[in-house]
């Protein structure tokens, strides 16, 4: 592991082809999303970066330019995403579970979760297969092990520790990876490293936001420095054909607002061309530009346009003297809240459901996070603010049970 901490790196190559990249985006200073701070770290400052896009059109890779130590990333602070932090994620993996587990007909297999958080996911498959987890995150291993008794490998995933994993438990039958290849620094290591744990006749399947529905949905909250990479279909076949895999299946989900569920195995031909249903959605990738500079222009000119617009009327609302509360202490809402330069001056809280971000604040902007029952203590009409646009109906209901008096902006 890099433990060197605060490093950060410029990269102007394509971390696919290694052609140059050009600059398409541009979110200003950032900090970790996924990063929330204790109040005894009140009095100090978190590593703050550039948060920009870079685009590689004859890869279609998309990927951030300015790149942070991963070992940071997940333990400079205790990390405090799980996956089974609220009940659209628990139905999302328990209908995963049991979509996989159909459809490869799996008994007596050894399955590896790469990026397993806190084993919500993979603890399910253990019933009837050997299962091993693999996460950075040493607060994540601890509650992976210490709930669900999962065998845990608390590191990244790269070629080299493949390698480890291999002579220690075998080559893997299934390989599944779920918002997880897109945080990598080096994704063609890690495809590499999937290539040499998975069996002959092996499978690897991934889940990663689509960058076509971020770009479509103008959801630019949904980058951030813990994602790397940013998937379009061209930018994963050109990875995986590269690290010895192909894709003989790919799906379009609803999670995280639009995302890629794509499965993989070893290429049987040193020459391999893309099935029906890739080439198609490449094509269609093109077609609306994904590959083009211009698209992107417009939609830095359009989110800007959009904050803009936005802040006046929140502003407006705040000399009213109305009381402003956000919602959900996602990563995605730290961008948002970042780009937006609102703080705790503008916001009075952010609301969470975890009991591992209550109590604590958020990044830069220092937002104090507490439960949802805060919405119980006004009287008056309060403003909320969804940050957890994915859950929206969900959250919007459960709070209006709590104070109808809530408007929602």
């Amino acid at each position: 592991m890099n433990s060197n901490p605060s490093t950060i790196k410029l990269t102007d190559k394509c971390l696919i082809s290694g052609a140059p990249v050009q600059k398409i985006l541009d979110l200003g200073m950032h900090p970790y999303a996924d990063t929330f701070i204790n109040a005894d770290q009140l009095g100090m400052t978190e590593p703050v970066f550039p948060l920009e896009c870079y685009l590689c059109p004859e890869s279609g890779q998309v990927q951030l330019g300015y790149i942070s130590c991963d070992y940071e990333r997940y333990n400079l602070y205790a990390y405090s995403y799980t996956s089974a932090n609220s009940a659209f994620s628990r139905n999302h993996w328990d209908a995963y579970y049991k979509t996989i587990d159909a459809r490869f007909g799996l008994k007596d297999k050894f399955i590896v979760e790469v990026g397993s958080n806190d084993g919500y996911l993979i603890q399910q498959f253990q019933s009837n297969n050997k299962v091993l987890g693999v996460d950075p995150s040493c607060a994540m291993a601890e509650i992976a092990t210490n709930r669900y008794g999962v065998s845990m490998v608390n590191d990244f995933f790269t070629f080299a520790s493949s390698q480890k994993i291999k002579t220690v438990f075998g080559s893997a039958d299934l390989i599944i990876a779920n918002n997880v290849f897109n945080h990598s620094n080096d994704p063609l290591d890690f495809a590499t490293g999937v290539h040499n744990l998975l069996k002959e006749g092996g499978v690897f399947v991934f889940e990663s936001p689509y960058w076509l529905d971020t770009i479509q949905s103008q959801h630019f909250d949904q980058i951030y420095h813990e994602h790397i990479s940013y998937f379009t279909v061209k930018s994963a076949y050109n990875m995986l054909s590269r690290a010895g895999l192909e894709i003989f299946d790919i799906e379009q989900i609803d999670y995280h607002g639009g995302s890629l569920r794509v499965y993989a195995k070893k290429l049987a031909d040193a020459t391999p061309q893309p099935v029906e249903l890739v080439a198609k959605m490449i094509e269609q990738e093109t077609k609306l530009g994904l590959f083009e500079v211009e698209t992107y222009r417009k939609f830095q000119s359009d989110i800007t346009l959009a904050r803009d617009k936005f802040l006046a009327k929140l502003y407006d609302l705040k000399a009213q003297g109305h009381p402003i509360v956000a919602v959900g202490a996602a990563a995605k809402g730290n961008t948002l809240l970042n780009f937006y330069h609102l703080d705790k001056t503008v916001i009075d809280f952010v609301t969470d459901s975890s009991p591992h971000k209550q109590g604590k604040y958020t990044p830069l902007t220092r937002i104090p996070i507490v439960g949802d029952d805060i919405f119980r203590q006004y009287k008056q009409e309060v403003y909320a603010l969804v940050l957890s646009w994915n859950i929206s109906d969900t959250l919007k209901a459960n709070l209006l049970k709590i104070n109808n008096n809530i408007k929602f902006l």
